[in-house]
């Protein structure tokens, strides 16, 4: 059965990946896209950043790269992110963007930006296991460690 709002959309598979040796220090986040038979790859860093960040970060530049709304499948090893963007996003916005606790949401401005790029496409969320054999997961690693040596030379 057709969902009449994703209808004709461009399907893309997303696979995201952050790393920081160190926590904070250097990081960087990777990503590899996927639609038909066209593939991307996506990476880059932070000299001083923490491995939440970059998680946040490989999801919302692969989100930007899209050129038109469509059909998403993202897959991250970071519960993080995946519950953040699925389960506590709601409850932070309901509290004026403030934790259960009433502290303010780490990372809010990544937040803010993934959610509204998540708004912007019809996306599902996958948590896979990280370094567990799975080829896309695996690739996104890579670019997420290529991210931190672009910024380590």
């Amino acid at each position: 059965m057709s969902d009449v709002a994703t209808e004709g959309l461009t399907e893309v598979v997303i696979y995201a990946d952050g790393a920081c040796k160190g926590n904070p220090g250097p990081g960087g986040w990777g990503a590899w896209l996927k639609s038909g038979e066209h593939e991307k790859e996506l990476f880059g860093g932070d000299k001083l950043t923490t491995n939440n960040k970059m998680e946040l970060t490989a999801v919302i530049r692969s989100l930007a790269a899209l050129n038109q709304r469509s059909r998403v499948t993202v897959y991250t090893d970071s519960v993080y992110v995946k519950d953040g963007i699925t389960k506590w996003i709601h409850g932070w916005k309901q509290r004026g963007w403030t934790t259960a606790d009433k502290k303010p949401v780490k990372n809010i401005e990544l937040w803010q930006q993934l959610d509204t790029l998540n708004a912007a496409h019809s996306v599902s969320w996958r948590w896979v296991k990280g370094h567990s054999g799975d080829p896309g997961n695996e690739r996104a690693d890579q670019l997420a460690n290529r991210g931190v040596d672009s910024v380590l030379r």
